[in-house]
């Protein structure tokens, strides 16, 4: 197999999505990349649960198999892949990074490979699309945690290798987080299937996910608020 290629067709696919010449655009990636942007979806998504499960054992098994998602996405990540495989990232690369577009003050760790960006979102987008079982949820959270991934390239902070890996093992910890609910929630609750136009078949309210919703649609006004100031 020729490596060399490979490396050579993920370059080219990382130029291919690397930076602009708008400031306007720089700072909504920077802001959509941050963590911190998405904390009022993270509180959502805790609200959705305390709201549609009857009692705390059933809110503290969907609450700890969504941070057992996160912790294999980024356990196998950051604790295991990266260390071990050792390949920089495009932006720390010193035979690379001058052919990348940077924006300013952006930097990461060491190691690119795999993306714990993509491994971690997808992981939530997978077990909450599984939990709740909404079609406008699903496209929102897989939305979300593509265009996460899409940041990583904007910014030359991982190759297009990194993402799609990072995608595979996100959909991987994702379903090893909701098989373990699943099995744990048989025990413990009747496993009922709701028919009505107001719940999901898993019986979470329509309304609450669209609270869901309107609080995405709020980040990405924060979001492009924040690219506007980004230009002065």
């Amino acid at each position: 197999m020729d490596f060399n290629g490979l490396l050579d067709i993920d370059r080219a696919i990382l130029l291919f999505f690397n930076g602009s010449e708008s400031l306007f655009l720089d700072g909504v990636v920077v802001s959509l990349t941050n963590g911190l942007t998405w904390i009022p979806l993270y509180m959502a998504l805790l609200f959705l649960v305390i709201k549609n499960n009857e009692n705390m054992a059933q809110i503290m098994l969907a609450i700890g198999c969504a941070f057992l998602c996160v912790f294999l996405a980024d356990g196998m990540t950051d604790g295991i892949i990266k260390p071990w495989v050792g390949r920089l990232r495009p932006l720390n690369d010193p035979a690379f990074k001058s052919s990348l577009d940077l924006v300013a003050n952006v930097s990461g760790d060491k190691f690119s490979f795999f993306s714990a960006h993509a491994a971690n979102t997808m992981s939530i987008a997978i077990f909450f699309c599984l939990l709740v079982r909404s079609k406008v949820l699903n496209y929102t959270l897989f939305s979300w945690s593509l265009i996460n991934c899409w940041t990583r390239l904007y910014l030359g902070m991982h190759y297009p290798s990194d993402i799609i890996c990072g995608i595979l093992w996100g959909c991987v910890a994702g379903a090893i987080g909701y098989v373990v609910f699943k099995n744990v929630y048989r025990r413990i609750s009747t496993n009922a299937n709701y028919i009505s136009c107001q719940y999901t078949q898993t019986g979470y309210d329509l309304d609450d996910i669209n609270m869901v919703l309107t609080v995405v649609s709020f980040i990405l006004i924060y979001v492009v608020m924040k690219g506007i100031l980004f230009t002065f």
